[in-house]
C-alpha cells in the first residue's frame, strides 16, 4: 500500500525550506500513517543535506514536516521547473506502507 492510498497532502514553500502536510482520509489510518512516516523516511526521499522535522496533530489525524535545504536555493534561484515545495508532496505520498 502506498502513502496516498490512505491520505493527501499540501505544501508551501520559503525560501530553502519546504513545509509538507500529510492528512489521514479516514481517522482508522491515523495509527499506521503516525508510525509509517517518520522525519527519517521523509528525509531519505530528498537525500543529503537536508533537516526535517515532523510536528503530529493526533486530533486532526494530520503531521506537518519542515524539510529544510530541500529546495537548492530557493524557488527565486533555482532552474528546475517546479521542483518547488508544491511539487514534493508527491515524493513523500509515494512511500510504501
Amino acid at each position: 500500500m502506498k502513502l496516498h492510498d490512505i491520505a493527501h497532502g499540501r505544501t508551501g514553500d520559503k525560501g530553502t525550506t519546504s513545509n509538507i502536510s500529510i492528512i489521514a482520509y479516514h481517522p482508522e489510518d491515523w495509527p499506521k500513517i503516525e508510525a509509517n512516516v517518520t522525519a527519517d523516511r521523509v528525509a531519505a526521499i530528498f537525500g543529503p543535506g537536508v533537516k526535517v522535522t515532523r510536528y503530529t496533530l493526533p486530533h486532526l489525524c494530520a503531521m506537518n514536516f519542515v524539510v529544510e535545504n530541500a529546495l537548492k536555493g530557493g524557488v527565486t534561484r533555482s532552474v528546475a521547473i517546479d521542483a518547488h515545495g508544491k511539487g514534493l508532496v508527491y515524493a513523500v505520498l509515494e512511500l510504501s506502507l
